[in-house]
């Protein structure tokens, strides 16, 4: 059993230290929030190795964590791998196992949750890393055919043992340039995507590995880089391959690996050399790569370039990273904390906003009784216009939403109705003669706007038409009654539209209560069809009582109401007048009638109209559309068809469900302390 890691002579050396108890439980409540999948949700900090691929990303991966990954067709570069390395003088082991992608179906997450391996040695890697690929259905591997050449879930392998460190890396596959055979338009899409989703989270320590041979502004990573990270404050730069360079480019190398080139990094540049490839194949001791590194860097021509030994090789970038890792966790763990409880905060609400689960005609039939008594209360204040009584957010959003607050909103409508029949209701309109701005005996929306004298004119001509036996200077009733319907004939149609414009903010404002109320959008819907019907009803019931209104206007006698007070102004229009010309006479009494009457019989119209059309059979009903009574009605199959969860609802449940208890064993496990 091969348990050893390739940086175990470290542990008595620099780096024992940094082997806290601290840094461990650091690390494993990283690794265990993320194997809860909690990295899903918010950003943990974490160090991402990445790069153009071939260069030299493995080498660099497998000298900083000790562990030989397998470079036989790319397996290790197919999908995201965590690796978490933990020193342990007395408890040794290596598991597998598999973070499931959050898009992944449940099935397939329950299975590539239930994978674990326990590894005898590093040795059984490559079959695992094939077991896994297979698992995942990526093409090429494991006799796959057909399947994505890349997967996106994660890989997770943690190392207990001598490993001289405390250290947690993630690897994703290196980025394509082009497409080949292989490698197909939305495989390196699917590479881009995936290497975007890590880097663009700020709390990600981005380990950026570029060639030495190639300009590194055009290297991808580079430009992910600055594209992520625009100050380069959580990059670190890896210069790999400087043996392969062409001769007299070591200055420049120099330059760049000092930090000192035109592209800079806050966290600077490290400078490796890997393993030639032959050593690789033949085998070569952790011992060994650290001894030819030192050596190649302290001959010609890079000895005389006087860089930074701390920047200089595996064994200082390794060193740094421990480091750099343990200061970003401590940095970020009360954020991390904080996001955690936030969300369990959101998850909560948005459960407690679905209601519990709805898997009988009993809980449907309770779950719709609580929804229709928020639904009364909620229309009780805004018919009552308390709009401080209950759910103050729902009536502060009027400015957005004029309809929240009902009663202000139907008695300002109450109030340009009757200004719009005091100014518009009559079929002409009389204005002054030095009233030049008017055009006079013009049609304004049906209405004849027309001067005093030819009001007159227009009296003339029903009187003449409907004179009778009466005397000379008088006119019977059938005048009056003439001028007042044809005066009057717009009532109708200006009353209809009020109506209608009221109970469309009727009917807006109980879908707003209806949606605020329920936050299911299935259950929203069938509640405001079911509740649909009954407005419908109302807006019918509303209808025939204006209906009736008018056929009293039109069809009935000419009457005033008994109020005192429209007695007397009825009484003052009437008041005589001197007229020497008795016909003239019978004009201006007859339009003086006209006046008197229209005024107190408008003032009835429209007061009928607000009370018996609008209040009696608009609003009044509203409480009673959804109660709890008409709940205790439905029927099971009635029940089913509203309140029954549709297959998304019950995902959607389920998904927050667990997330919830996720979030809460992530709070316990942030809880933990190393004196635990």
């Amino acid at each position: 059993m091969t348990m050893k890691a390739d940086v175990s002579t470290e542990a008595e050396g620099p780096l024992g230290g940094l082997q806290s108890a601290r840094s461990t439980l650091r690390l494993e409540q990283i690794a265990n929030l993320r194997a809860l999948g909690i990295g899903n949700h918010i950003g943990l900090p974490q160090l991402l190795v990445c790069g153009d691929q071939s260069a030299g990303k493995s080498s660099v991966l497998e000298g900083v964590t000790g562990i030989p990954f397998p470079r036989q067709d790319g397996l290790c570069t197919k999908f995201a791998t965590e690796i978490l390395l933990q020193h342990s003088a007395v408890e040794q082991f290596i598991d597998a196992s598999i973070i499931p992608s959050p898009i992944r179906p449940d099935e397939d997450k329950e299975r590539f949750t239930t994978f674990h391996r326990r590894l005898h040695g590093f040795e059984d890697l490559p079959m695992v890393i094939e077991e896994v690929g297979r698992l995942m259905g990526i093409r090429g591997v494991g006799g796959n055919e057909v399947g994505p050449a890349f997967g996106l879930n994660v890989l997770r392998i943690e190392f207990h043992g001598p490993v001289g460190l405390h250290l947690s890396i993630v690897d994703v596959p290196g980025l394509i340039a082009v497409p080949n055979e292989e490698q197909t338009d939305d495989d390196v899409e699917t590479v881009h995507r995936l290497v975007d989703s890590y880097i663009s989270n700020p709390r990600t320590i981005i380990l950026a590995v570029v060639q030495a041979g190639n300009d590194i502004a055009n290297q991808s990573i580079i430009k992910k880089s600055r594209q992520f990270d625009p100050d380069g404050e959580r990059t670190v730069g890896i210069i790999t391959k400087p043996d392969l360079i062409n001769q007299g480019s070591e200055k420049r190398i120099a330059l760049l690996a000092s930090n000192k080139d035109t592209t800079k990094l806050k966290l600077g540049f490290f400078l490796v050399k890997n393993p030639a490839p032959n050593k690789l194949t033949k085998g070569i001791t952790p011992e060994q790569r650290q001894k030819d590194e030192i050596q190649y860097f302290h001959t010609s021509p890079w000895k005389e370039q006087l860089l930074d030994p701390d920047r200089l090789g595996v064994l200082a970038l390794r060193k740094f990273l421990q480091k750099l890792l343990n200061t970003h966790i401590e940095k970020e763990m009360p954020n991390v904390r904080k996001d955690v409880r936030e969300l369990l905060q959101k998850t909560e609400s948005d459960l407690a906003n679905m209601g519990e689960e709805r898997d009988s005609p009993s809980k449907m039939r309770m779950f719709l009784t609580r929804l229709a008594m928020a639904f009364h209360q909620r229309v009780t204040s805004g018919l009552n216009g308390t709009y401080d009584d209950i759910d103050m957010a729902f009536f502060a959003s009027h400015h957005q939403h004029p309809s929240h607050r009902l009663r202000a909103t139907v008695q300002n409508l109450n109030t340009k109705f009757a200004e719009t029949m005091r100014e518009r209701g009559g079929k002409r309109r009389v204005v002054s003669d030095d009233q030049s701005d008017i055009d006079l005996d013009e049609h304004d929306n049906v209405q004849i706007v027309l001067s005093k004298n030819q009001m007159k004119m227009w009296i003339r001509e029903v009187y003449q038409s409907s004179r009778g036996k009466e005397l000379p200077g008088t006119y019977n009733y059938v005048l009056l009654a003439e001028l007042f319907h044809e005066q009057s004939s717009r009532w109708l149609s200006i009353a209809e539209e009020h109506m209608h414009t009221t109970g469309s903010i009727v009917r807006d404002f109980v879908e707003a209560v209806i949606r605020h109320t329920s936050p299911d959008q299935s259950v929203s819907d069938e509640i405001i069809e079911l509740v649909r019907i009954s407005l419908h009803e109302n807006m019918r019931h509303a209808a025939e009582e204006l209906q009736k209104l008018w056929d009293q206007e039109w069809h009935g006698k000419l009457h005033i109401s008994n109020i005192q007070g429209d007695i007397e102004r009825f009484l003052t229009g009437l008041q005589q007048r001197v007229q020497v010309n008795m016909t003239e006479q019978a004009y201006d009494e007859a339009l003086s009638g006209l006046q008197a009457y229209y005024k107190v019989a408008m003032k009835t119209f429209v007061d009928n109209v607000c009370r018996q059309v609008v209040e009696r059979h608009i609003t009044r009903p509203l409480p009673l559309i959804y109660s709890a009574e008409k709940v205790a009605r439905l029927s099971d199959e009635e029940l089913c068809r509203i309140a029954g969860e549709t297959l998304e609802t019950s995902a959607k449940r389920k998904q927050l469900q667990e997330l919830r208890r996720n979030l809460e064993m992530s709070l316990q496990e942030l809880s933990r302390s190393t004196v635990a």
